[in-house]
């Protein structure tokens, strides 16, 4: 379940709100909790403009940018506090954005506590204000993520750790606690296209892919025949789809029936995780658990 995105619930979620809503979806049998990323927004988050309808999920450009974005490191730690079996899933994190010796210990600390529940989606993103602001250099993400992934390998790994690069050099470094997994959390990667970096990450990296929208056939042929030449297999990731609900107008909630339904094929085409956001269907507060049990009874019935 999405969990930072559903403003439009009403009462609009508090951030204990947000915690509630993780330990009661547990008891339901949701698989996990998902919060996205975002430090600072800029004028230019809503140069596409707003979404037709609010409920909808947030995309590159159609942002807000007085939209809520809290801190998903300390929100998912308040997760853990109060929760056994749910899985945390910080997709995504922005990694450019922080040192990559700091999101290790932060990351390694969370898998820590929620005793190795924790998968991550890292990601360059879209938002050159927000890099802007943050003196980070926008053209450089993508390398700048390349160095940050071997960062994170061998720290999680090995003590001392060293890294010589273009952007981070550092000799004979202690990072403890490890995570509680040797190598750390898992990784997921997506975006809104599968290009080489992502089929590169994955093939490096990856424990799961969570593409925007629907990958085309022949990228997935390419993912997978990448994937070969490294002794891999598609088998080895966890394909991550979503159901999205259709809009009519700007004012209704989506069709939770329809849009089970139209996860079908995601199902035959071998995605074992679905994210899916509550308030696409609601527009209570309370309604999140109802919405919850309909959608888990749906997608029984389509396994």
């Amino acid at each position: 379940m999405v969990l930072s995105e559903n403003w439009t619930l009403r009462p609009t979620p508090l951030l204990n709100d947000l915690v509630d809503l993780a330990v009661e979806v547990e008891r339901l049998g949701v698989d996990g909790v998902m919060i996205s990323d975002h430090v600072a927004l800029g004028p230019s988050s809503n140069s596409k403009g707003l979404p037709l309808n609010l409920r909808d999920y947030a995309m590159p450009g159609n942002q807000d940018p007085s939209t809520p974005w809290p801190s998903p490191y300390v929100l998912l730690a308040a997760i853990a506090s109060r929760t056994t079996r749910l899985r945390l899933v910080l997709g995504a994190v922005i990694s450019p954005l922080r040192h990559p010796l700091i999101t290790a210990k932060d990351l390694g600390t969370l898998d820590l506590l929620s005793n190795g529940r924790l998968v991550v989606l890292p990601t360059v993103s879209w938002h050159e204000e927000e890099y802007r602001a943050l003196g980070v250099s926008f053209r450089n993400r993508g390398a700048i993520l390349d160095e940050q992934l071997a960062i994170w390998r061998d720290v999680w790994t090995n003590s001392p750790s060293s890294f010589r690069g273009v952007h981070y050099s550092f000799e004979d470094v202690y990072i403890e606690p490890k995570a509680f997994r040797p190598g750390g959390p898992p990784l997921w990667f997506g975006g809104s296209t599968l290009h080489g970096a992502v089929i590169r990450r994955l093939v490096a990296y990856g424990a799961g892919f969570n593409p925007l929208g629907r990958p085309t056939a022949a990228e997935m042929v390419e993912l997978e025949q990448a994937l070969g030449e490294a002794g891999r297999s598609l088998s080895d990731l966890e394909l991550v789809g979503g159901i999205r609900g259709e809009f009519v107008n700007s004012t209704s909630t989506a069709d939770l029936d329809a849009a089970i339904a139209g996860a079908a094929q995601q199902v035959r085409d071998g995605y074992s995780t679905l994210c899916f956001k509550p308030s696409m269907f609601a527009d209570e507060l309370d309604q999140v658990g109802v919405v919850c049990s309909r959608l888990l009874a749906g997608i029984a019935n389509l396994s």
